[in-house]
Order: C-alpha cells, then sequence, then structure tokens
C-alpha cells in the first residue's frame, strides 16, 4: 500500500490556505477551528478522510490536543505513516495587524503561536510551515519558559535544534495570489533530511493577473443588491444609498476624502451639521485599479469605508466572487453543504435570504485566509522534494566506474547528458565523488543541509544593493545556490570563486551554465592557491568550507604560508584559511574541524576570532560528512566590529538545540579553551574543584613493535585503567626489558603519578604502579603548581557519574577530538573538600 502525504492544519478557520495540499492529493490528518461556523465550511469540501479529524475548539486545551494526538496514532496505524509530513499553522495575528489601529497588549493571544510552536516539536513532522503577518516575527510573544521574546527568538531557540529554518517577509502577489497581501512565511526543514533545504519548499515565482484580465466575463452589477443570475457569489453588496455620491464620480485609486465637492466627502449629521468623518489612511472609500493586482483584502472587504474595497468601474465593494479570484480560491471551493449550481436555481428572495446569513462569514473567512494559491505552490514544492530519489554511495561509484567519470572530459559529458535525470544534489555528489583529486586536495562533499545551516544565518547585508562575496575553495560550488537564493533581493551580486583543482573549476562552470542564474550573479573564476593569491579587493562576505589537512612534506611552502600569519604553531591549513579570510571579508563564515574549539595548537587562532564579533558557533560533531571521520563546526564573525554583541547563538546537531548564550561565559578566559555547552551544572561541579592542577604527558614511542609477551617493565594500556585499580586482562598484557632512549622512562617508579585513559568518554584514573610504564592510550598526569598530592578520593571522582557529565561538557561533546593534552588536562583537578 502506497503511503498517503500528509498534513495537519492549525488555527485553519475555513481551510481556503491548505485547500491547496488538497487539490495536490495531500491527506489530511487533523484540522483545527476554534469556530464552529468556519469549521463547517472545511467539512463541506471534505477535507479529512475521518470526521474526528475536524478539531472543533481552542487547541491549546489538553482536550483538543489528545485529539490531535489521537487522529495521528490513527493514521499510524491505518496507513503506517511514521510522522505526518507537514504541519501548516497560522496563528490569529491580533495585535500584530496594520489595520489594528488599538495596537492593545495582546500576549496571551499572540503566544498562540507558542502552541504551534509545541505541538511542532512533539510531532516532528518533515515539514513545518507557518504564516502571519508582516510584523510577526518581531511580535513579543510569551515563550515555553514564561519569558517574553520575540516570535522569530521563540521559533528559533525551540525548533531550530531539530529544523533548518527560513524566515521571510514576501508579497503573496508574487506567489500565487492575484492580490497584494505582504506576510511572513516561515518554512521549517527537519535537519535529518539532508539533501533539502527551505528554499526548495519555498513557493515559486509566478506573476499575478491584472483585474481586468482576471474579471473577464464576470457581468456588471450596477443595481444595488443586484445578484449575477448565473453565481450567487456574485453580487451588489447593499450599502446606505447616502454613501453613493462619495465614490461615484472617483477615479481608479482615488479616495472619497480628495473629492472637491464637500458633499461628496464622507461624513456624518449631526445636529443638522455635517461633519466631516476622520481620514485615517487614504486607502478607505477608494476606489481600485483595473490594470493592477488587486488591492490586500482585508477581514472587512463588505464595507465601503474598509481598505481599498472599491471596484475599478462599479459603485461597489468587491463580490464575493471577485474576492475568490483575487485570493486565487478556485470555483470549486464549496462555501456551503449545497452545490453552487442549487443555490444558483433559488429564487431572488432566497438567495437574498441565503447571503444575508451567510455572506459576511464568507467574507471575513476569506479575508483572514492565506490564498489558497500559495498554499497550492508550496505544495507542489513539497510533493517534488517527497518524490526526489538520491543516490547512495554504493550506486555512486557504480556510476563513477560505469561511465569512467573519473576523467575531467567524462564527467562533463555526463553533466550535459544526465542533468536534468539525476538532478542537481545528484550531479553534486557524483561530482565530487568523481574527483580523483579528493583525498589529496582534502575536498569533501558539504551535504545541502549543512551548506544552509552556514547561509541561513549569514547578514541580510540591508541597504546594499550591490555586494562580493567570495568562496576560498570553492570546488564545485555547493554553497551557490543557496547563497543565490539568499541575496537574490540584490540588485548585483559578484562572486569570486578560488580552487586549487582546475578540473572541479571546469566542472563548476559546467554546473552553473545549467542553473540559468539570472545575469545579475556574476562569476569570477580564479584558478589559484588562496593562500598565496594577491586580492585586490574586500569582500563583504567570505564563506565556504577550507581543506583540513597538515602541510609536512613542503618546507619551502609552509615556510611561505606562514611568513604573514600571527598563528605558526600549526600547520594546519584551515587555520591559514581563517587568518587570511579575516582579512578579506566583513563577514566571515567557514567550516572547519572542531577541533579549534580546544586544542593547544589553535590558542592564537581562538583568541584571534575572539578579537572579532563571534556571532555563531554551530557544531556538526561527526554529522557533517558522512564516511570522513572528522568532527566539525561552523562559525560566522563579523570582523573590525563598531561593537560587540554579547550573546552568541550556538546550534548543535549533537544535543539538537539552539541557544543563545552570553559570549563571556562561553568564551570565559576562566578556562583554557571554549565551552559552548556550558551550563549551571557545570559550573556547580567547577565549584567542588581546583583545576589547573596537573600537566599531562602521552608517550609517541611505544608499538607493538618494541613490546613483548613477557619482560622486566609491564606496559599498561588504557583497558588496564580502573578506578583506583589496575585490571587484569587475560591476553592483554605486553612488556618491554630496556627504556633507556623512552621519554616515558622519567616516569618510572615516581610517586604520585596518575594515569588516565586517553580517547574516552569515561573518565577513570588509578595511580601508576611500580615498575610498569604506559603506552600512548594512557596519559599520565604530574603536579605542575605545587597543589597538594591527589588522593583515592581524587581519583575516584574522575570515575564518578558526576564527573562523566561534567567532562563531557568540558570536552564540548566531541568524539573524536579527546585527546587529553595540555588544554583539557586542565579539568582534572582536585576536589576542594577531601575529608
Amino acid at each position: 500500500m502506497k503511503k498517503p502525504i500528509t498534513y495537519i492544519s492549525l488555527f485553519s478557520s475555513a481551510g481556503i490556505g491548505c485547500f491547496g495540499f488538497k487539490q495536490n492529493g495531500f491527506e489530511c490528518i487533523a484540522t483545527n477551528e476554534i469556530l464552529s461556523k468556519r469549521l463547517k465550511i472545511q467539512a463541506y469540501n471534505h477535507k479529512c478522510k475521518y470526521e474526528t479529524g475536524y478539531l472543533d475548539g481552542d487547541i491549546s486545551t489538553t482536550e483538543i490536543k489528545e485529539k490531535l494526538f489521537a487522529e495521528i496514532n490513527r493514521w499510524q496505524k491505518l496507513h503506517k505513516i511514521s510522522t505526518p509530513d507537514v504541519i501548516i499553522a497560522t496563528p490569529p495575528c491580533q495585535g500584530m495587524s496594520v489595520a489594528n489601529h488599538k495596537k492593545n497588549e495582546e500576549l496571551s493571544r499572540n503566544s498562540l503561536v507558542v502552541e504551534s510552536i509545541k505541538i511542532t516539536k512533539e510531532v516532528n513532522p518533515k515539514f513545518f510551515i507557518f504564516e502571519n503577518v508582516r510584523a510577526f516575527l518581531t511580535t513579543t510573544c510569551t515563550d515555553t519558559d514564561g519569558l517574553e521574546k520575540p516570535i522569530e527568538e521563540a521559533i528559533k531557540l525551540n525548533l531550530g535544534g531539530h529544523y533548518n529554518i527560513l524566515f521571510k517577509v514576501v508579497n503573496f502577489k508574487d506567489y500565487g495570489a492575484n492580490s497584494s497581501r505582504t506576510r511572513t512565511l516561515v518554512i521549517g526543514v527537519r535537519k535529518d533530511l539532508q539533501h533539502c533545504s527551505p528554499y526548495d519548499l519555498f513557493p515559486a515565482k509566478q506573476n499575478p493577473q491584472t483585474l481586468r484580465k482576471l474579471f473577464t466575463g464576470l457581468e456588471e452589477l450596477n443595481e444595488m443588491g443586484e445578484i449575477s443570475e448565473t453565481d450567487i457569489f456574485h453580487s451588489f453588496r447593499e450599502y446606505n444609498s447616502h454613501m453613493l455620491p462619495w465614490i461615484e464620480t472617483l477615479k481608479e485609486g482615488q479616495s472619497a476624502f480628495e473629492n472637491t465637492d464637500e458633499k461628496r466627502i464622507p461624513h456624518q449629521i449631526k445636529e443638522g451639521k455635517m461633519v466631516v468623518n476622520e481620514s485615517k489612511n487614504g486607502d478607505k472609500y477608494a476606489r481600485w485599479y483595473w490594470d493592477k493586482e488587486g488591492p490586500c483584502i482585508h477581514t472587512r472587504n463588505d464595507i465601503l469605508a474598509s481598505q481599498n474595497t472599491v471596484h475599478p468601474a462599479e459603485n461597489r465593494v468587491f463580490s464575493i466572487r471577485e474576492l475568490m479570484l483575487m485570493m486565487s480560491i478556485p470555483a470549486d471551493f464549496q462555501w456551503t453543504n449545497q452545490p453552487v449550481e442549487n443555490l444558483n436555481s433559488l429564487s431572488v428572495l432566497e438567495k437574498k435570504a441565503f447571503l444575508k446569513k451567510e455572506e459576511l462569514n464568507i467574507r471575513h473567512c476569506i479575508g483572514e485566509a492565506v490564498p489558497t494559491g500559495v498554499f497550492n505552490n508550496i505544495a507542489k514544492r513539497v510533493k517534488e522534494v517527497l518524490s526526489q530519489k538520491f543516490i547512495n554511495a554504493v550506486e555512486i561509484s557504480a556510476v563513477i566506474k560505469k561511465e569512467e567519470l573519473s576523467q575531467t572530459g567524462n564527467l562533463l559529458s555526463f553533466i550535459n547528458a544526465e542533468f536534468k535525470n539525476y538532478g542537481l544534489e545528484n550531479i553534486f555528489q557524483i561530482a565530487e565523488y568523481a574527483n580523483a583529486s579528493r583525498q589529496e586536495n582534502s575536498a569533501y562533499f558539504t551535504r545541502k543541509d549543512i551548506a544552509f545551516s552556514v547561509v541561513k544565518d549569514l547578514p541580510a547585508l540591508k541597504g546594499k544593493k550591490k555586494i562580493r562575496i567570495l568562496e576560498p575553495s570553492v570546488g564545485i560550488g555547493n554553497f551557490i545556490p543557496l547563497l543565490v537564493e539568499k541575496y537574490k533581493d540584490k540588485d548585483e551580486v559578484i562572486f569570486d570563486l578560488v580552487d586549487l583543482d582546475s578540473n572541479s573549476i571546469a566542472v563548476l562552470k559546467n554546473i552553473l551554465e545549467k542553473l540559468k542564474i539570472p545575469q545579475k550573479f556574476k562569476f569570477n573564476f580564479i584558478h589559484a592557491d588562496f593562500l598565496t593569491h594577491a586580492f585586490s579587493v574586500k569582500y563583504d562576505l567570505v564563506v565556504g568550507n577550507p581543506p583540513y589537512r597538515k602541510v609536512t612534506n613542503n618546507p619551502a611552502l609552509l615556510s611561505l604560508y606562514k611568513s604573514n600569519l600571527r598563528n605558526t604553531e600549526t600547520n594546519n591549513l584551515f587555520s591559514f584559511f581563517i587568518e587570511k579570510a579575516l582579512s578579506l571579508g566583513k563577514f566571515v563564515s567557514l567550516i572547519v574541524p572542531k577541533s579549534l574549539i580546544n586544542s593547544p595548537e589553535f590558542n592564537i587562532t581562538r583568541t584571534m576570532l575572539t578579537e572579532q564579533n563571534l556571532l555563531k558557533i554551530s557544531d556538526y560533531g561527526e554529522k557533517g560528512f558522512k564516511g570522513v571521520k572528522i568532527e566539525t563546526i561552523s562559525f560566522l564573525l563579523e570582523t573590525a566590529p563598531k561593537k560587540q554583541s554579547e550573546s552568541i547563538l550556538i546550534e548543535s546537531y549533537i544535543t539538537e538545540t539552539v541557544e543563545e548564550k552570553r559570549k563571556s561565559y562561553l568564551l570565559s578566559n576562566e578556562f583554557p579553551y571554549w565551552l559552548i555547552y556550558r551550563n549551571d551544572e557545570f559550573d556547580q561541579i567547577c565549584n567542588k574543584m581546583k583545576f589547573d592542577i596537573f600537566q599531562s604527558f602521552r608517550d609517541r614511542q611505544i608499538t607493538k613493535q618494541i613490546t613483548q609477551e613477557s619482560g622486566r617493565i609491564r606496559v599498561l594500556k588504557s583497558r588496564n585503567i580502573g578506578s583506583n585499580q589496575v585490571l587484569e586482562l587475560e591476553n592483554y598484557d605486553c612488556y618491554i626489558d630496556d627504556t633507556e632512549n623512552l621519554a616515558v622512562a622519567k616516569f618510572l617508579n615516581q610517586e604520585g603519578i596518575v594515569m588516565i585513559p586517553n580517547l574516552t568518554y569515561y573518565p577513570r584514573a588509578s595511580f601508576l604502579p611500580q615498575n610498569t610504564i604506559v603506552d600512548g592510550s594512557v596519559a599520565l598526569l604530574t603536579l605542575k603548581n605545587g597543589s597538594r598530592l591527589p588522593t583515592e578520593k581524587d581519583l575516584a571522582y574522575y570515575g564518578s557519574k558526576e564527573f562523566e557529565k561534567f567532562y563531557r561538557v568540558a570536552r564540548n561533546y566531541g568524539t573524536r577530538s579527546l585527546n587529553i593534552d595540555n588544554n583539557s588536562v586542565f579539568f582534572f583537578g582536585l576536589l576542594k573538600d577531601v575529608n
């Protein structure tokens, strides 16, 4: 049985917007609306398969939430779905709308968005879509922690750990509506969907129709109360006849307040005198244009006194049918349980009775709806994403071998012939893995979800119409499509794309040709070594994924690289790239090894970064690059800032969280390196201990070649170390006779030497016994500052669950960067209370 594609709709009113999902074959698991008369309209359109899917009531109550989760469970059992595909939420926006002049404190109402956040977090759909007014993101809500904060921040902090999220303010007229409607769209994509970004779900652009074209075929309505014989929803809504002079002479775009004749200006008669109405907005009693798309449709579209409600030629407000056309609501959308044909066959009196009962509700529903065409557009994109097939590593290898794609000429021919068949993401992967210099140049494929996590928080660069972007190690350009989406509002974007590999540049050029990117994006290809190339311009952004490898076999080149660097303690290329990028860009965001956070060889580099305005760190752990045994992070910073930000955003793929914390707290000089997961529990344990007690030593000389099964001196290894004991393990021990040329020999038979297994999350310790030494799997700790001697109680604490939790934070939840070096040894402190 083919699994259905499913969605949940919250605060759905009459279901006008999410009808676009029904049009695309989505099944509605559950839909919620607090007003029964609006929910009934959804039932008229057969939105849910099961009657129990219509949730009538307040979604913030336990009762309605239980019904929602019961429906999800029903679909999981009957239709074998794992989670719903999409959650749509359009929570009430009173208090945010420009039309609401009262602007009363609306925290409790605006916090209904928090209900959407909580439900999304619990349901864990593949995608979520929130829609609201322009001011949505900056409006205050009461978050799940009880604190008041902007809605954008609440969404990021609650959902950003699980989802890549795009926040965008757009005019719906460009995306499937035929009326102007500036709104906020928030689109989230679950991070395990690694080949997808929110840009893939964003509605495609399409031009709106003008009213002249849109209303073609609609009959004129010039008599007050007139109803079209063929369409009950095309009617002349009556108003007080004394208002007719106010609008009858208006030209397109004019308001009645512009009339020169006093009697034609909106007014009231008070005590026999004419009092002109107050004009708060110039768009009231205003006639709209034939040759424009429709105006923004408001809930009070039934009255002349609302905004831009007057027909371009006729002296009336827009009819329901005209409103539907402007809001891209399809003709088959049902407002009642009676077919429209039956309604059209009613008598005039029966039609008027029907409209008197239903018209205002219908008009209000339209005024607060998402245009159906916009959500239809998004639904199509979701279906495309869900239907895409992504080839795995085995399939990639088979294609490369079969087509001999390791030869650049063959790869270019393959891209030309198969680009449409395979799709961009598959082509990116094939091209990356076909690169014969991939290992040599440490060129690793940057997945779309990882690239988006970098691009999404880059600055909008508001006020700049022309920008320049540098990619210092571009490869085949995985970042470029996302950067194009991010900055497509600019008048001109110049990319300088640098790479040492001429084959990669050739492939990149070919791919960019296939993408048909607008001409305002200009690409300069620089085949050069980024570290030695002379740049003559400064960049708004430096973005990319530099190589991670050490220069070991070319002393002359290494000396050249280091000639202008502050950190000469490392030979790793990525550190060199960071330093040069800082000198070239106003904003710099790079993906680099996680060892940057804590390793002693990058102490100077970290100092340089903290001198800048460090804005964000994303920790991918080992999840960043499949098949590459390296932990990675990305950072975003502003160089030469006028003012340092006090907080920093920490996004973690490991803990699935996004947190904003004080920079001085996480990057504190109290500790030898950055602690991006520092928390209150960590601090409590810190208060129990005195740190910076030991120095660390690890052997680099003892190998299997010089050890034996028996001998004079026992060589202990990591598995021998227990808590205050040496473990005896069968067929594990090894020995050595001669220690004369071994550096570790200086610890032989010394008192108070502490042994701790290296590279483990489960620290434990014991004293080094007589007549033993250790190999490199064990770190030896010796006192360095005249502290008291460690005791067995201290060592026992290292093996406790409490210290283990502390140590994970101290090591930034690393999985590979766990060597006990002269930075990390800092955290093996001594207890202050040893009684």
